[in-house]
């Protein structure tokens, strides 16, 4: 272990941070994780032409003190915001900070100093936050005019992932064009997976035991349900590598099941442990800086994949660009909230709910705080959840009251006396978790609206909304991944938000993205290993019923509520492992007339910053365009259509009766008509009422060569290039055989922009990557969506008693 986690005297102030969170034009927030309390001020400051090199004036001003989650833990989400104080004095207006500008921030932590002394401290190296002289971290403003608008995004950073960590290559991102205000990053969305609860290295839970007890100065007693009764046991005796049978008998998790006990042997159980893994997330200040070479023998690879980590340059970043995440499942275990039987299983058993508990506390205070730094105000559920925190951790784990009031804030439902399983509620047509809490607390929102002068980000929460079917239906049925409340208020609601500001003269809102963590398009053998885990009931294995596709009814209305006041969407999703762009072309009937209305979808993944794997690999290549994914044509009905297909010979032609299911909404693909020469077959309608209610249209965005972003140090010697090239390894590092045609399988971050004018309107997606026959240089892969709205396709043939060839149908 690090010799600075014997003397913590010897750190400095701030353990994490800063991190740039939610940034509008009249409110900035930064967070940080100190080791000692303190009132923190933070200021926003104009700079010199708005290029960031000299700082100039105070705009912004806002104080707080931190929350004391530890004896020696404490964090804060401060927010400057203008005032009467810089107000402009001649036409009395509160000061707002401006589109295309770059503005710097600087933190007055009282007797503790200045940001830049606050980072530092004798004995251990100096940290840097920025690109200029001057010291100060900086932040570009989104600009007016589309056409120079950058939002990095990616997902599913796991610290002993396979590959290289590719948060770093944000850092370089932003150095490139840092005093250029419409070329640098504007916006950081972090789409799930920001750490990993269930998949732990053994030794980062080792480091994670350690420190999250030294910070709270007390050791959390873990409920354990044996047959004799309730057990307590210490974090600190359930040793890393040995837990995935405690986690899945005792806690009811499923990341292990399907033989699968690696991916649990070191899960999170303990609050401490799950604070201490988002500090060595964004800090390495209270990473091990060595490992013994016993503990190197014992954990392997594991280690020096920690050790790879390039935590300066992440911590830079993301003090430099306004960050916003979401919660996937990883963030608190795999699976989480998956469907019913995994709320039944994990909150039904005492360890469960409180890892569950653990891990979405320490959500709020990490993740949430900064998406939504409005519900932690004075009297808002966010500053009571940190009050009862505090109490919490106060009584070193002991105070019942605010253990129970911490789950309210945080929705998790109570537990049903008679049942002993969570309580639902029906929602419609499904079932969700009850929130309705007797003495009417509120719970938190994990899903919000960033709007900024010409685009909008609506941030989907998929997990602790979902929809459960019916308890007939199975309760490993595939969830509604919103459920009908979640599609009012998360979707439906922020656009007429949106579009009521407009008419108010408000808002110039232009482009709508909406953040999904999961993939509404899947790759096709994604698909079909997830069909065959369904049909088996293994639906632990790949997680079944993540992918909105799995679910007829909520795959349309999510769709269909898009489009009601779209026309265009841009979606960011990532959870996948893979980086790619889908185009899904839209139409539906217009009210009270005849032509169908337009609309189009890019869906742009970004996926793994730090997992890939074997089958990402493979996929990444050129292997994958031996089955590439082809377009796809859908129809979608509101109520069961009577559909035939036509089969036609030489000699007769035959109607055979389809059969659907007795229930809408139903989707069908639909095929041009297809033939071998011989026989032609299509499908079609028999009669008018039964032409779709909708219609989409799917395709995948080529891929385009890598292009050199920064180039690598050339190999040392000849000799070791010599040895390279007659490696078995060396064809597989081809240049060539690693251009594929699809998607990036290796670890990536993305940079969206768009070409936006009146007569053509476009999204592209810049993923960045390590290629493996340079591993020290950068690569882009190119990705360009075409925004048209185009024409639709002709409508099923519609048939009568006789079809076109005078032949009469047959049933079958």
């Amino acid at each position: 272990m690090s010799p600075n986690l014997l003397s913590l005297d010897r750190l400095p102030l701030i353990l994490a941070g800063p991190i740039l969170r939610r940034t509008e034009p009249d409110a900035v927030t930064v967070w940080l994780a100190l080791r000692k309390s303190c009132r923190v001020t933070l200021r926003i400051y104009t700079t010199d032409g708005g290029e960031g090199v000299r700082r100039n004036q105070p705009l912004l001003e806002g104080s707080r003190t931190t929350v004391q989650l530890g004896q020696h833990l404490h964090i804060v989400a401060v927010t400057a915001q203008s005032s009467d104080g810089f107000a402009d004095l001649a036409s009395s207006v509160r000061a707002r900070l401006q589109p295309g500008q770059i503005y710097a921030y600087d933190l007055d932590l009282g007797s503790y100093g200045n940001l830049l002394a606050a980072l530092n401290s004798a004995g251990v190296p100096d940290v840097t936050i920025s690109y200029f002289d001057h010291g100060l971290p900086t932040f570009a403003m989104p600009p007016e005019d589309l056409n120079y608008l950058r939002i990095a995004h990616g997902s599913c950073r796991k610290p002993h992932g396979g590959g290289h960590d590719a948060l770093p290559l944000l850092d370089h991102l932003i150095e490139q064009a840092a005093n250029v205000p419409d070329s640098r990053p504007h916006q950081l969305f972090l789409t799930g997976d920001q750490i990993y609860g269930d998949d732990v290295a053994d030794p980062l839970l080792w480091a994670a035991c350690e420190v999250g007890n030294l910070l709270l100065g007390w050791e959390e007693n873990l409920p354990i349900q044996k047959q004799s009764g309730e057990e307590s046991v210490k974090s600190r005796e359930l040793q890393p590598g040995q837990r995935s049978d405690i986690a899945r008998d005792y806690g009811g998790f499923t990341a292990m099941l399907q033989d699968q006990p690696e991916k649990a042997k070191s899960h999170l159980f303990s609050l401490g442990e799950y604070y201490a893994l988002y500090l060595f997330a964004w800090s390495s200040v209270l990473l091990p800086d060595r490992f013994t070479q016993k503990a190197k023998q014992a954990w392997n690879q594991e280690v020096y994949a920690i050790e790879d980590l390039k935590l300066p340059g992440v911590r830079r970043a993301l003090a430099n660009v306004p960050t916003y995440t979401i919660c996937d499942d990883h963030d608190i275990s795999d699976d989480w909230y998956l469907n019913r039987e995994w709320c039944y299983r994990v909150l039904g058993k005492p360890l469960g709910r409180r890892v569950l508990q653990n891990g979405l506390l320490a959500y709020a205070v990490f993740q949430a705080w900064g998406n939504t730094p409005e519900q932690f105000m004075p009297g808002q559920p966010g500053e009571k959840l940190l009050q009862a925190a505090e109490t919490w951790s106060a009584s070193a784990g002991t105070d019942g009251t605010a253990w129970e009031e911490i789950a309210k804030h945080l929705g998790i439902p109570p537990i049903d006396p008679q049942t002993g399983l969570p309580k639902l509620k029906r929602d419609g047509d499904v079932f969700i978790l009850d929130r309705d809490y007797p003495d009417g607390t509120t719970a938190l929102d994990w899903h919000y609206t960033v709007r900024s002068f010409k685009h909008e980000v609506i941030v989907l929460d998929t997990r602790t909304w979902r929809g459960y079917p019916k308890e007939e239906e199975g309760t490993t049925a595939p969830p509604w991944l919103l459920s009908p409340t979640a599609f009012e208020e998360q979707i439906q609601n922020p656009l007429e938000q949106t579009d009521q500001l407009k008419q108010a003269g408000e808002s110039s809102v232009e482009a709508t993205l909406v953040v999904v963590p999961t993939n509404p398009v899947s790759l096709s053998v994604i698909d079909l290993v997830q069909n065959l885990d369904l049909k088996q009931e293994k639906v632990f294995s790949h997680d079944v019923g993540d992918s909105w596709n799995f679910n007829d009814v909520a795959f349309s209305k999510l769709l269909a509520t898009l489009f009601q006041r779209r026309d265009r969407i841009v979606l960011l999703s990532g959870d996948i492992h893979y980086g790619g762009a889908v185009r899904l072309n839209y139409w539906s009937p217009r009210p009270q007339e005849t032509s169908e209305k337009a609309s189009v979808l890019a869906q742009l993944t970004s996926s793994a910053i730090k997992n890939a794997e074997w089958t990402t690999y493979l996929i990444h290549t050129k292997a994958k365009s031996l089955v590439p994914e082809q377009p796809e044509n859908w129809a979608g009905w509101k109520e069961p259509p009577q559909l035939a297909e036509i089969v036609a010979t030489p000699y007769r032609v035959r109607m055979l009766d389809v059969e659907v299911p007795e229930q809408g909404p139903i989707l069908w693909q639909m095929h041009p008509p297809r033939g071998n020469g011989e026989v032609v077959w299509e499908i079609a309608v028999k009669d008018t009422s039964s032409l779709p209610d909708w219609r989409y249209q799917i395709e995948w965005i080529e891929r385009e060569k890598a292009q050199i972003v920064a180039n690598g140090k050339h190999q040392k010697s000849a000799t070791r290039f010599s040895a390279l090239r007659n490696s078995p390894l060396w064809f597989w590092r081809n240049q060539w055989l690693q251009e594929g045609k699809e998607v990036v399988g290796r670890n990536n971050i993305s940079l969206v922009c768009f070409q936006w004018s009146e007569g053509a309107k476009a999204v592209i997606q810049q993923t960045y990557w390590h290629p493996p026959w340079n591993p020290t240089s950068i690569v882009q892969s190119r990705y360009l969506v075409p925004l048209r709205l185009e024409d639709p396709p002709p409508l099923p043939r519609v048939i009568g008693m006789r079809d076109e060839y005078g032949g009469r149908n047959s049933s079958k």
